[in-house]
């Protein structure tokens, strides 16, 4: 990509960016993710009422009566966007493919933290982490993350979630807000979630395409799965092929939900054809 056309993408998506965080994401951005840890504030005495278990014993004994620890909602948050750059987010059949949408959502999502005075950082991954960038403020980090979302081009076709989720568990030491924007292609990752979502807050984007679901009666057609290079020839004009397609579709989704139910991790649904905006707000609002 050359540089002139680099920058006009970029200066594109920042305005865009722009305007939906001041007109939509900022209050509920605030809302659904600031104040969900505790910060050590102080010590003072103990008072009628206070609950035992914040006793510090260490300042009591030196003082020979009993003092409690006081806490208050950490008002700084960490968002790590984590971001699938395999081969399969190259498809897309209605206004833009999985990886565009995903993009736009992952600046949109960086604007409102920088907007907010929080730390974002970016993960790029396939079947492993193939790129970092710590988590930072600042209106020029931001910038650095959408042109590496823009221009990143990974090393493996290949996907596996179960990478970058260990990832974030060892790297990222302090709880932050997790965003996992992918389609979720991957061999089984419940573990790793469960492993993580008991670390961090995560926060499922499921990114799709309405042709990952059904298949048109278009004849024969030539069909390929980008990640693995594998090509075949189906039949679409068949009843019992498209039923056979939708079914592995529909198996593989409930599969997908019910690792996040399992883990008790919030998810969005999001088709390339849709305004994501709707399936976000109502995300917001519900946590």
């Amino acid at each position: 990509m050359e540089t002139t056309e680099l920058l006009k993408k970029v200066r594109k998506i920042e305005i865009r960016s722009r305007g939906l965080t001041r007109q939509i994401f900022a209050g509920e951005y605030h809302s659904a993710f600031k104040g969900r840890g505790m910060a050590f504030s102080e010590v003072r005495e103990y008072q009628f009422g206070d609950d035992i278990r914040s006793i510090d014993w260490n300042v009591t004994a030196r003082f020979g009566h009993p003092y409690v620890k006081i806490f208050e909602e950490e008002r700084e948050l960490t968002v790590m966007l984590v971001v699938d750059a395999s081969a399969s987010g190259d498809f897309g059949t209605v206004t833009g493919t999985k990886r565009e949408i995903m993009t736009e959502i992952a600046a949109v999502l960086a604007y409102s933290v920088i907007a907010n005075n929080d730390k974002v950082g970016l993960i790029l991954f396939s079947d492993s982490v193939e790129k970092y960038i710590p988590p930072k403020k600042g209106r020029a980090h931001m910038l650095r993350i959408i042109r590496e979302l823009l221009t990143f081009t990974p090393v493996s076709s290949k996907t596996s979630l179960g990478e970058p989720l260990r990832f974030l568990t060892n790297v990222i030491r302090k709880r932050c807000t997790a965003f996992i924007l992918s389609d979720f292609m991957s061999p089984a990752f419940e573990e790793a979630l469960r492993i993580a979502s008991g670390k961090h807050d995560l926060v499922a984007l499921n990114i799709s395409d309405r042709r990952e679901k059904e298949i048109p009666d278009l004849g024969f057609m030539r069909i390929s799965d980008p990640e693995t290079g594998t090509e075949k020839w189906i039949d679409t004009s068949s009843d019992r092929i498209r039923k056979e397609y939708a079914d592995r579709w529909n198996a593989h989704d409930r599969t997908v939900v019910t690792s996040f139910r399992n883990c008790g991790i919030d998810m969005a649904a999001i088709n390339t054809g849709d305004d994501y905006i709707k399936p976000l707000i109502s995300l917001f609002k519900h946590r």
